[in-house]
Protein backbone atom coordinates (compact mmCIF):
# COMPACT_ATOMS: atom_id res chain seq x y z
CA UNK A 1 0.00 0.00 0.00
CA UNK A 2 2.81 2.41 0.92
CA UNK A 3 4.56 1.55 -2.34
CA UNK A 4 1.40 2.26 -4.36
CA UNK A 5 0.86 5.59 -2.56
CA UNK A 6 4.45 6.57 -3.33
CA UNK A 7 3.92 5.87 -7.04
CA UNK A 8 0.65 7.84 -6.97
CA UNK A 9 2.33 10.83 -5.29
CA UNK A 10 5.14 10.87 -7.85
CA UNK A 11 2.64 10.64 -10.71
CA UNK A 12 0.49 13.44 -9.27
CA UNK A 13 3.49 15.76 -9.12
CA UNK A 14 4.22 15.44 -12.83
CA UNK A 15 3.10 18.16 -15.23
CA UNK A 16 0.77 19.83 -12.74
CA UNK A 17 -0.74 23.15 -13.80
CA UNK A 18 -2.54 25.29 -11.25
CA UNK A 19 -5.38 27.55 -12.39
CA UNK A 20 -7.21 27.95 -9.08
CA UNK A 21 -5.48 30.93 -7.46
CA UNK A 22 -8.84 32.45 -6.51
CA UNK A 23 -9.34 29.50 -4.14
CA UNK A 24 -5.88 29.74 -2.61
CA UNK A 25 -2.33 30.54 -3.63
CA UNK A 26 0.95 28.85 -2.73
CA UNK A 27 3.14 30.62 -0.21
CA UNK A 28 5.76 32.78 -1.92
CA UNK A 29 9.30 31.58 -0.99
CA UNK A 30 10.09 35.12 0.18
CA UNK A 31 7.13 34.93 2.55
CA UNK A 32 8.20 31.51 3.85
CA UNK A 33 11.69 32.83 4.57
CA UNK A 34 10.29 35.81 6.51
CA UNK A 35 8.11 33.49 8.62
CA UNK A 36 10.68 30.86 9.54
CA UNK A 37 12.28 32.55 12.60
CA UNK A 38 8.88 32.93 14.28
CA UNK A 39 8.22 29.21 14.58
CA UNK A 40 11.19 28.29 16.75
CA UNK A 41 13.49 31.21 17.62
CA UNK A 42 11.07 34.12 18.01
CA UNK A 43 8.04 32.31 19.37
CA UNK A 44 6.93 34.64 22.17
CA UNK A 45 3.36 35.46 23.17
CA UNK A 46 2.60 39.10 22.38
CA UNK A 47 0.90 39.54 25.77
CA UNK A 48 3.99 38.52 27.76
CA UNK A 49 6.08 41.25 29.41
CA UNK A 50 9.43 39.52 29.06
CA UNK A 51 11.81 39.90 26.12
CA UNK A 52 10.36 37.01 24.11
CA UNK A 53 6.88 38.52 24.30
CA UNK A 54 7.96 42.06 23.58
CA UNK A 55 9.95 40.92 20.55
CA UNK A 56 6.79 39.28 19.22
CA UNK A 57 4.75 42.38 20.06
CA UNK A 58 7.15 44.61 18.12
CA UNK A 59 7.00 42.51 14.96
CA UNK A 60 3.21 42.33 15.28
CA UNK A 61 2.97 46.12 15.21
CA UNK A 62 5.43 46.32 12.31
CA UNK A 63 3.23 43.86 10.40
CA UNK A 64 0.17 45.97 11.17
CA UNK A 65 1.91 48.97 9.62
CA UNK A 66 2.67 47.06 6.40
CA UNK A 67 -0.93 45.90 5.98
CA UNK A 68 -2.27 49.39 6.71
CA UNK A 69 0.12 50.91 4.19
CA UNK A 70 -1.34 48.85 1.35
CA UNK A 71 -4.79 50.40 1.80
CA UNK A 72 -3.76 53.84 3.13
CA UNK A 73 -5.14 53.11 6.60
CA UNK A 74 -3.81 53.81 10.08
CA UNK A 75 -2.04 50.88 11.76
CA UNK A 76 -4.42 50.91 14.74
CA UNK A 77 -7.32 50.40 12.30
CA UNK A 78 -6.05 46.93 11.32
CA UNK A 79 -7.30 44.07 13.49
CA UNK A 80 -5.89 40.63 12.70
CA UNK A 81 -8.23 37.65 12.44
CA UNK A 82 -7.91 34.01 11.45
CA UNK A 83 -9.69 34.12 8.09
CA UNK A 84 -11.70 36.27 5.70
CA UNK A 85 -14.77 34.30 6.77
CA UNK A 86 -14.20 35.44 10.34
CA UNK A 87 -13.66 39.03 9.25
CA UNK A 88 -16.81 39.07 7.13
CA UNK A 89 -18.91 37.51 9.88
CA UNK A 90 -17.51 39.99 12.37
CA UNK A 91 -18.22 42.98 10.13
CA UNK A 92 -21.92 42.10 9.86
CA UNK A 93 -22.59 40.61 13.29
CA UNK A 94 -20.32 43.03 15.14
CA UNK A 95 -21.91 46.15 13.67
CA UNK A 96 -25.40 44.72 14.17
CA UNK A 97 -24.54 43.88 17.78
CA UNK A 98 -23.54 47.46 18.51
CA UNK A 99 -26.57 49.04 16.85
CA UNK A 100 -29.66 47.19 18.01
CA UNK A 101 -31.68 50.40 17.68
CA UNK A 102 -31.23 50.18 13.88
CA UNK A 103 -31.89 46.81 12.29
CA UNK A 104 -31.41 46.99 8.52
CA UNK A 105 -28.40 45.72 6.52
CA UNK A 106 -27.95 45.94 2.75
CA UNK A 107 -25.93 43.35 0.80
CA UNK A 108 -25.79 42.29 -2.85
CA UNK A 109 -26.94 39.03 -4.42
CA UNK A 110 -23.39 38.25 -5.53
CA UNK A 111 -21.64 38.14 -2.14
CA UNK A 112 -19.31 35.40 -0.94
CA UNK A 113 -21.15 32.56 0.85
CA UNK A 114 -19.86 33.67 4.27
CA UNK A 115 -21.58 37.06 3.85
CA UNK A 116 -24.75 35.37 2.60
CA UNK A 117 -24.78 32.92 5.51
CA UNK A 118 -23.97 35.58 8.12
CA UNK A 119 -26.77 37.75 6.75
CA UNK A 120 -29.13 34.79 6.85
CA UNK A 121 -28.25 34.15 10.50
CA UNK A 122 -28.85 37.80 11.38
CA UNK A 123 -32.18 37.62 9.60
CA UNK A 124 -33.22 34.86 12.01
CA UNK A 125 -32.32 37.19 14.89
CA UNK A 126 -34.70 39.84 13.58
CA UNK A 127 -32.35 41.94 11.46
CA UNK A 128 -33.86 42.95 8.13
CA UNK A 129 -31.61 42.07 5.20
CA UNK A 130 -32.10 43.84 1.86
CA UNK A 131 -30.42 42.08 -1.07
CA UNK A 132 -29.83 44.36 -4.05
CA UNK A 133 -29.73 42.79 -7.54
CA UNK A 134 -26.91 42.80 -10.07
CA UNK A 135 -26.99 43.05 -13.85
CA UNK A 136 -25.97 40.34 -16.31
CA UNK A 137 -22.31 41.21 -15.73
CA UNK A 138 -22.62 40.95 -11.97
CA UNK A 139 -22.46 44.71 -11.42
CA UNK A 140 -24.32 46.41 -8.60
CA UNK A 141 -26.07 49.64 -9.56
CA UNK A 142 -25.15 52.27 -6.92
CA UNK A 143 -28.65 53.74 -7.28
CA UNK A 144 -30.12 50.43 -6.12
CA UNK A 145 -27.96 50.67 -3.02
CA UNK A 146 -29.06 54.27 -2.44
CA UNK A 147 -32.72 53.37 -2.82
CA UNK A 148 -32.33 50.47 -0.37
CA UNK A 149 -31.00 52.66 2.44
CA UNK A 150 -33.50 53.99 4.95
CA UNK A 151 -33.43 55.40 8.48
CA UNK A 152 -33.11 51.87 9.92
CA UNK A 153 -30.04 50.96 7.84
CA UNK A 154 -26.82 50.45 9.82
CA UNK A 155 -24.54 48.83 7.25
CA UNK A 156 -24.02 48.23 3.53
CA UNK A 157 -21.74 45.33 2.58
CA UNK A 158 -20.78 44.92 -1.09
CA UNK A 159 -18.01 42.63 -2.33
CA UNK A 160 -15.16 44.42 -4.13
CA UNK A 161 -14.05 41.81 -6.65
CA UNK A 162 -16.25 38.75 -7.19
CA UNK A 163 -14.64 35.46 -6.22
CA UNK A 164 -16.81 33.71 -8.81
CA UNK A 165 -16.84 35.87 -11.94
CA UNK A 166 -14.20 38.50 -11.23
CA UNK A 167 -16.44 41.55 -11.68
CA UNK A 168 -15.15 44.65 -9.86
CA UNK A 169 -17.86 46.70 -8.18
CA UNK A 170 -18.09 50.55 -8.21
CA UNK A 171 -16.90 50.70 -4.61
CA UNK A 172 -16.08 54.42 -4.51
CA UNK A 173 -19.53 55.41 -5.76
CA UNK A 174 -21.17 53.11 -3.21
CA UNK A 175 -18.88 54.42 -0.49
CA UNK A 176 -19.85 57.99 -1.31
CA UNK A 177 -23.54 57.09 -1.07
CA UNK A 178 -23.05 55.42 2.31
CA UNK A 179 -21.06 58.36 3.69
CA UNK A 180 -23.72 60.85 2.57
CA UNK A 181 -26.41 58.63 4.09
CA UNK A 182 -24.65 58.23 7.43
CA UNK A 183 -24.37 54.44 6.99
CA UNK A 184 -21.33 52.24 7.59
CA UNK A 185 -19.83 50.66 4.46
CA UNK A 186 -18.05 47.31 4.46
CA UNK A 187 -16.43 45.60 1.50
CA UNK A 188 -15.14 42.06 1.20
CA UNK A 189 -11.81 42.65 -0.53
CA UNK A 190 -10.41 39.14 -0.11
CA UNK A 191 -10.00 38.76 -3.89
CA UNK A 192 -8.95 42.34 -4.68
CA UNK A 193 -6.59 43.17 -1.79
CA UNK A 194 -3.03 43.27 -3.11
CA UNK A 195 -4.20 42.99 -6.71
CA UNK A 196 -5.74 46.41 -7.41
CA UNK A 197 -5.19 49.75 -5.63
CA UNK A 198 -7.37 50.40 -2.58
CA UNK A 199 -7.52 53.64 -0.62
CA UNK A 200 -10.01 53.33 2.23
CA UNK A 201 -10.21 57.08 2.82
CA UNK A 202 -10.68 58.08 -0.81
CA UNK A 203 -13.20 55.28 -1.35
CA UNK A 204 -15.09 56.01 1.90
CA UNK A 205 -14.72 52.44 3.17
CA UNK A 206 -15.45 51.99 6.88
CA UNK A 207 -14.69 48.28 7.16
CA UNK A 208 -12.68 46.04 4.83
CA UNK A 209 -11.87 42.34 4.82
CA UNK A 210 -8.52 41.09 3.51
CA UNK A 211 -6.93 37.65 3.47
CA UNK A 212 -3.35 36.38 3.51
CA UNK A 213 -3.58 33.18 1.47
CA UNK A 214 -5.07 34.94 -1.54
CA UNK A 215 -1.86 36.99 -1.94
CA UNK A 216 0.73 34.21 -1.48
CA UNK A 217 0.81 34.39 2.30
CA UNK A 218 -0.07 31.54 4.69
CA UNK A 219 -3.54 30.36 5.55
CA UNK A 220 -4.80 31.24 9.01
CA UNK A 221 -4.18 34.99 8.79
CA UNK A 222 -6.52 37.76 7.69
CA UNK A 223 -7.68 41.13 8.95
CA UNK A 224 -10.60 43.46 9.31
CA UNK A 225 -9.91 47.14 8.74
CA UNK A 226 -12.12 49.15 11.09
CA UNK A 227 -12.14 52.91 10.66
CA UNK A 228 -11.53 54.81 13.88
CA UNK A 229 -14.80 55.58 15.63
CA UNK A 230 -16.77 52.65 14.22
CA UNK A 231 -18.91 50.91 16.83
CA UNK A 232 -18.43 47.15 16.61
CA UNK A 233 -19.00 44.34 19.10
CA UNK A 234 -16.25 41.66 19.36
CA UNK A 235 -17.13 38.13 18.29
CA UNK A 236 -14.47 36.65 20.58
CA UNK A 237 -14.07 37.61 24.22
CA UNK A 238 -11.14 36.66 26.39
CA UNK A 239 -7.65 37.97 27.03
CA UNK A 240 -8.11 41.28 25.26
CA UNK A 241 -5.69 40.82 22.37
CA UNK A 242 -5.94 43.06 19.30
CA UNK A 243 -6.93 46.15 21.26
CA UNK A 244 -9.63 44.22 23.04
CA UNK A 245 -11.52 43.58 19.82
CA UNK A 246 -10.37 40.05 18.96
CA UNK A 247 -9.23 37.89 21.85
CA UNK A 248 -7.02 34.87 21.01
CA UNK A 249 -3.30 34.24 21.22
CA UNK A 250 -1.90 35.98 18.17
CA UNK A 251 -0.57 33.82 15.32
CA UNK A 252 2.62 35.84 14.92
CA UNK A 253 4.28 33.66 12.28
CA UNK A 254 1.23 33.75 9.99
CA UNK A 255 0.80 37.49 10.47
CA UNK A 256 4.46 38.09 9.61
CA UNK A 257 3.86 36.10 6.42
CA UNK A 258 0.70 38.07 5.68
CA UNK A 259 2.60 41.35 6.08
CA UNK A 260 5.47 40.19 3.89
CA UNK A 261 3.01 39.12 1.21
CA UNK A 262 1.35 42.55 1.36
CA UNK A 263 4.72 44.26 1.12
CA UNK A 264 5.59 42.26 -2.00
CA UNK A 265 2.15 42.89 -3.50
CA UNK A 266 2.54 46.64 -3.14
CA UNK A 267 5.86 46.60 -5.00
CA UNK A 268 4.78 44.25 -7.79
CA UNK A 269 1.04 44.96 -8.13
CA UNK A 270 1.09 47.13 -11.25
CA UNK A 271 3.49 44.99 -13.25
CA UNK A 272 1.79 41.74 -12.21
CA UNK A 273 -1.66 43.06 -13.11
CA UNK A 274 -0.45 43.97 -16.59
CA UNK A 275 1.10 40.54 -17.10
CA UNK A 276 -1.96 38.66 -15.87
CA UNK A 277 -4.37 40.80 -17.88
CA UNK A 278 -2.50 39.90 -21.05
CA UNK A 279 -2.63 36.18 -20.24
CA UNK A 280 -6.27 36.36 -19.12
CA UNK A 281 -7.40 38.11 -22.29
CA UNK A 282 -5.57 35.60 -24.45
CA UNK A 283 -7.27 32.74 -22.63
CA UNK A 284 -10.71 34.34 -22.90
CA UNK A 285 -10.24 34.89 -26.63
CA UNK A 286 -9.23 31.24 -27.12
CA UNK A 287 -11.98 29.71 -24.99
CA UNK A 288 -14.75 31.78 -26.59
CA UNK A 289 -13.91 30.11 -29.91
CA UNK A 290 -15.60 26.99 -28.52
CA UNK A 291 -19.21 26.64 -29.63
CA UNK A 292 -21.77 27.63 -26.96
CA UNK A 293 -19.07 28.95 -24.60
CA UNK A 294 -19.80 32.22 -22.82
CA UNK A 295 -17.84 34.61 -20.62
CA UNK A 296 -19.37 35.30 -17.22
CA UNK A 297 -18.69 38.58 -15.49
CA UNK A 298 -17.86 41.98 -16.94
CA UNK A 299 -15.64 41.89 -20.05
CA UNK A 300 -13.54 44.83 -18.83
CA UNK A 301 -14.32 45.63 -15.19
CA UNK A 302 -12.88 42.38 -13.86
CA UNK A 303 -9.95 41.17 -11.81
CA UNK A 304 -6.82 40.63 -13.88
CA UNK A 305 -6.47 37.01 -12.80
CA UNK A 306 -10.07 35.85 -13.31
CA UNK A 307 -11.46 34.21 -16.45
CA UNK A 308 -14.83 32.57 -15.87
CA UNK A 309 -17.13 30.86 -18.35
CA UNK A 310 -20.23 28.76 -18.71
CA UNK A 311 -20.88 26.12 -21.33
CA UNK A 312 -24.20 24.91 -22.63
CA UNK A 313 -25.13 21.21 -22.47
CA UNK A 314 -22.41 20.18 -20.01
CA UNK A 315 -21.61 19.84 -16.31
CA UNK A 316 -18.77 21.90 -14.87
CA UNK A 317 -17.74 19.07 -12.53
CA UNK A 318 -17.14 16.83 -15.56
CA UNK A 319 -14.86 19.43 -17.11
CA UNK A 320 -12.87 19.70 -13.89
CA UNK A 321 -12.38 15.96 -13.60
CA UNK A 322 -11.27 15.64 -17.22
CA UNK A 323 -8.79 18.49 -16.85
CA UNK A 324 -7.55 17.06 -13.56
CA UNK A 325 -6.64 13.84 -15.35
CA UNK A 326 -4.34 16.00 -17.49
CA UNK A 327 -2.85 17.63 -14.39
CA UNK A 328 -4.77 20.91 -14.77
CA UNK A 329 -6.50 22.35 -11.71
CA UNK A 330 -9.51 24.65 -12.28
CA UNK A 331 -12.80 25.11 -10.43
CA UNK A 332 -16.53 25.32 -10.89
CA UNK A 333 -18.61 27.41 -8.52
CA UNK A 334 -16.98 28.49 -5.25
CA UNK A 335 -14.18 26.40 -3.82
CA UNK A 336 -15.50 27.41 -0.39
CA UNK A 337 -18.79 25.63 -1.03
CA UNK A 338 -18.15 23.37 -4.02
CA UNK A 339 -19.44 20.26 -2.21
CA UNK A 340 -22.96 21.65 -2.44
CA UNK A 341 -24.96 20.41 -5.41
CA UNK A 342 -27.20 23.46 -5.72
CA UNK A 343 -26.55 25.95 -8.55
CA UNK A 344 -24.16 28.71 -7.50
CA UNK A 345 -26.18 31.71 -6.18
CA UNK A 346 -23.84 34.27 -7.76
CA UNK A 347 -24.34 32.72 -11.19
CA UNK A 348 -28.10 32.62 -10.73
CA UNK A 349 -27.95 36.29 -9.67
CA UNK A 350 -26.56 37.32 -13.07
CA UNK A 351 -29.46 35.60 -14.82
CA UNK A 352 -28.12 32.15 -15.64
CA UNK A 353 -30.57 29.28 -15.54
CA UNK A 354 -29.70 26.47 -13.07
CA UNK A 355 -28.60 24.23 -15.95
CA UNK A 356 -26.27 26.94 -17.25
CA UNK A 357 -24.88 27.62 -13.78
CA UNK A 358 -23.99 23.94 -13.45
CA UNK A 359 -21.88 24.31 -16.59
CA UNK A 360 -19.56 26.95 -15.11
CA UNK A 361 -15.79 26.98 -15.21
CA UNK A 362 -13.51 29.39 -13.34
CA UNK A 363 -9.90 29.73 -14.41
CA UNK A 364 -7.89 31.93 -12.06
CA UNK A 365 -4.29 32.85 -12.78
CA UNK A 366 -1.45 33.80 -10.49
CA UNK A 367 2.18 34.69 -9.94
CA UNK A 368 3.54 31.53 -11.50
CA UNK A 369 1.12 31.19 -14.43
CA UNK A 370 2.92 31.08 -17.78
CA UNK A 371 1.82 31.69 -21.35
CA UNK A 372 2.78 28.10 -22.13
CA UNK A 373 0.22 26.91 -19.58
CA UNK A 374 -2.44 29.17 -21.10
CA UNK A 375 -1.68 27.71 -24.52
CA UNK A 376 -1.93 24.15 -23.20
CA UNK A 377 -5.32 24.71 -21.59
CA UNK A 378 -6.55 26.41 -24.76
CA UNK A 379 -5.40 23.39 -26.74
CA UNK A 380 -6.96 20.61 -24.66
CA UNK A 381 -10.22 22.18 -23.49
CA UNK A 382 -12.09 22.18 -26.85
CA UNK A 383 -11.61 18.43 -27.18
CA UNK A 384 -12.82 17.83 -23.64
CA UNK A 385 -15.94 19.95 -24.22
CA UNK A 386 -16.69 18.11 -27.47
CA UNK A 387 -16.22 14.72 -25.80
CA UNK A 388 -18.45 15.56 -22.84
CA UNK A 389 -21.21 16.99 -24.98
CA UNK A 390 -21.46 13.73 -26.88
CA UNK A 391 -22.38 11.90 -23.70
CA UNK A 392 -24.27 14.72 -22.01
CA UNK A 393 -27.99 14.19 -21.19
CA UNK A 394 -28.49 17.94 -21.82
CA UNK A 395 -27.41 17.94 -25.44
Amino acid sequence: MVFLLSIWEKDMNKNKIYFDYAATAPVDPRVKKAMEPFFVKKFGNTMSLHNFGQEAKLVLEQSREKIADLISAKPNEIIFTGSATESNNWALKGVAGSNFHRINIVISRIEHPCIMEAAGWLEKQGVKIIRVPVDKYGLVNPLDVKNSINKETILVSIIHGSNEIGTIQPIKEIGDICKNSGVYFHTDAAQSFGKIPIDVSRMNIDLLTASSHKIYGPKGAACLYIREGIEIEPLLHGGGQEMGLRSSTVNVAAIVGFAKAAEIAKKEMKEEAQRLTKLRDKLIKNILKIKSAYLTGHPEKRLANNASFHFDFIEGESIILQLDLLGIAVSTGSACSSLKLEPNPALLAIGLKPQQAHGSLRVSLGRWTTEKEIDYLSKVLPGIIKKLRKISPYG
